[in-house]
């Protein structure tokens, strides 16, 4: 009797882990299913395709290995390339946050119309790209655009946004800003309302003035939520492409990594296989930096 009597609790258990792992399976393998297709096999079809020497609509194509890669780094187009990414990743980044931040310290007050001034930042960060883009370029026209009247007005004139390359980049790259500025500020605006007000309490009754608060116990309690936005900031400005396009349709000074993908593959020459050697080194660059933040910027987060 005590045998019989043991094994049918395991048997039960058993039998309950086989279920839990059914109904397990049940929901993952759907899901598993649908990255596998629509994301892992497009991601080393294009690896693949980057290794052949293919125009777009081709029917043949010639196997060169690592030659679109070596012509991409041996030639000046990758020095230019890579660092007008570079610059546009670290202005837009650091603008965002750090201008995210001032927007949130000005919102995280208890004022009249507070809510409806929340709205009004964030409402151009879920506008369209494009839209905005196009918008913006009336505004920057430097003959008949809003700008220009009014550096006209101060006797300044207008810069040639569109024509001329270094203006150009500094024209997107304000638009950028404006319309995900919205986006860090709200983040950062639940990150500031998280902040325990006990702390900053203590640290008034110590004496600790608004400015020494603010570096030495918000900013520090802040450090998760800036580690999210920096992340997730530095992925969304690699792969920022509606804007660009619709702002400089020839890539005079914001052509980016992602930017001169499109342009090779589907514009200029119609080279695919280049097209995703340049897609397949984007990739490369967004799993370093990822990497390098997980692993070395997590370290200084302080996770209260």
């Amino acid at each position: 009797m005590t045998a019989v009597t043991t094994k049918r609790p395991r048997q039960a258990l058993s039998g309950r882990r086989v279920r839990e792992w059914l109904i397990f399976l049940a929901f993952v393998l759907p899901n598993v299913a649908l990255i596998a297709v629509f994301i892992y096999r497009p991601l080393f079809q294009n690896i693949y395709y980057s290794t052949l020497n293919w125009t777009l609509g081709s029917k043949f194509a010639t196997p060169v290995g690592l030659g679109n890669y070596r012509d991409f780094f041996a030639s000046g187009e990758a020095g230019k390339v890579l660092t007008t990414t570079g610059i546009f990743t670290v202005a837009t980044v650091g603008l965002t946050l750090a201008l995210g931040l001032g927007v949130a310290l000005a919102l995280n007050r208890r004022l009249p119309g507070a809510g409806f001034a929340q709205a009004t930042v964030f409402a151009p960060y879920i506008l369209s790209g494009y839209g905005v883009g196009l918008a913006w370029l009336y505004i920057f026209d430097p003959n008949i655009g809003a700008l220009s009247a009014i550096l006209r007005d101060i006797g300044l004139n207008s810069p040639e946004w569109i024509n001329s390359p270094p203006w150009t980049l500094t024209m997107v790259i304000i638009v950028y800003v404006w319309k995900n500025l919205g986006y860090a500020a709200v983040i950062y605006l639940a990150g500031l309302q998280a902040v325990p007000g006990d702390l900053l309490e203590a640290a008034d009754l110590d004496g600790a003035g608004p400015v020494r608060r603010f570096f030495t116990v918000t900013l520090p309690l802040l450090s998760p939520t800036t580690f999210f936005l920096m992340v997730t900031t530095i992925l969304n400005s690699l792969q920022a492409f509606d804007l660009l396009i619709a702002m400089d349709k020839l890539g005079r000074g914001a052509r980016t990594l992602i930017f001169d993908a499109y342009l090779t593959g589907f514009k200029e020459q119609s080279q695919a296989g280049y097209s995703a050697m340049l897609s397949t080194v984007l990739f490369a660059i967004l799993v370093v930096l990822t990497l390098v933040q997980l692993i070395v910027v997590e370290r200084r987060v302080h996770y209260r």
